[in-house]
């Protein structure tokens, strides 16, 4: 397995994005869900994401009820975020085996292993991102 990195030289950032074997497929829990062909290595990058930041009240009026509800991320307090590449993707278990990082400053969220995940197991985060006592908007599979 190639390490999965980033390298910021201060004017650029030169990174390696995905997990070897990363691919989305149909899931039990949602439409679709993350898997790898490969076994993945706890503590792990899986998957580094770049995203597009909403502000404000473009934010506030998706959150209402566009077709992106599902896919968005909280960033900071009042903008969202849209993860390109898979990140959108990843669906939610409150026993995830991966957890999702901000990187506010490269503008990047980041999906890490918290254990070993076999090839083929869905690739599984808390949306809840530390707020344990949020429910969320569907129902757990």
């Amino acid at each position: 397995m190639r390490e999965l990195a980033a390298i910021n030289d201060g004017e650029s950032i030169t990174m390696i994005q995905q997990h070897p074997g990363l691919y989305f497929a149909p899931s039990g829990k949602h439409r679709y869900g993350m898997y790898c062909t490969e076994d993945i290595v706890k503590d792990s990058v899986i998957e580094i994401c770049p995203i597009i930041v909403i502000p404000g009240e473009e934010a506030r009026q998706i959150v209402r009820g566009f077709v992106l509800y599902e896919y968005y991320f909280e960033w900071k307090k009042e903008n969202i975020a849209i993860a390109l590449g898979y990140g959108s993707l990843y669906n939610h278990s409150p026993k995830p085996n991966a957890v999702f990082e901000a990187d506010y400053k490269n503008q990047l969220i980041i999906f890490k292993s918290l254990e070993a995940i076999p090839s083929g197991t869905e690739i599984l985060v808390d949306y809840h991102a530390g707020t344990p006592d949020e429910k969320v908007w569907f129902e757990i599979r």
